[in-house]
């Protein structure tokens, strides 16, 4: 079995008022890694820093409640137990004011940001799987570019918390290639969509 299979028995929906409280279930008490709640790319660091815990909350919440989908949810028999975060490059824009993460190019991107996955699911390739249901979700919306900004670590382990954005050979598996590369551990990968 390769690393990208898994034998998980997976659904995927995306994020929306009524798959709220899965999120919610996901991502716990502490909202995610720190009460990010997956506001972090979206907002300038003063902001996410003031609003960390229930403000970020509250400010997903209002963005699920506009009707926008921020991302899918990853459900094993039922349960839920991982979170990928896409939608239009525009929507996070600390991406743009990144050194290492600002535009490559003049395109229109849908980009992925962000998983989390629930302990015990870990390591079982349901990253992959979020990935590749990611995709298809953004090319169902028309997306014909979708771009990850992957970590590759320079030693085999890495801890978690540090791993969000996802690593570089789920995004290889999943049929991502890389397109550019401004730090040693941050490719730029990009899968394009076939006409």
């Amino acid at each position: 079995m390769s690393k990208s299979e898994t034998t998980l028995n997976l659904a995927f929906a995306p994020l929306t008022p009524d798959t709220w409280e899965d999120l919610e279930t996901v991502f716990g008490p502490h909202g995610g890694t720190g009460g990010c709640w997956c506001m972090y790319w979206r907002l300038k660091n003063s902001e996410f820093e003031e609003m960390k815990g229930d403000g970020n909350k509250q400010a997903l919440h209002k963005i699920v409640s506009s009707g926008e989908v921020p991302g899918i949810l990853a459900y094993h028999d039922g349960l839920p137990v991982g979170w990928c975060s896409i939608a239009p490059r525009q929507a996070f824009p600390r991406l743009g004011r990144s050194r290492v993460l600002k535009p490559v190019d003049e395109e229109q991107v849908w980009s992925v940001v962000c998983f989390f996955i629930v302990k015990g699911y870990r390591r079982q390739g349901l990253s992959e799987a979020l990935l590749q249901a990611a995709v298809d979700y953004a090319k169902s919306q028309g997306a014909k570019i979708i771009e990850g900004y992957p970590v590759e670590p320079k030693n085999d382990v890495m801890p978690d918390v540090f791993a969000w954005t996802g690593f570089s050979n789920a995004f290889s598996q999943a049929g991502f290639q890389e397109v550019a590369r401004r730090s040693e551990t941050r490719p730029f990968m990009r899968f394009f969509v076939e006409d």
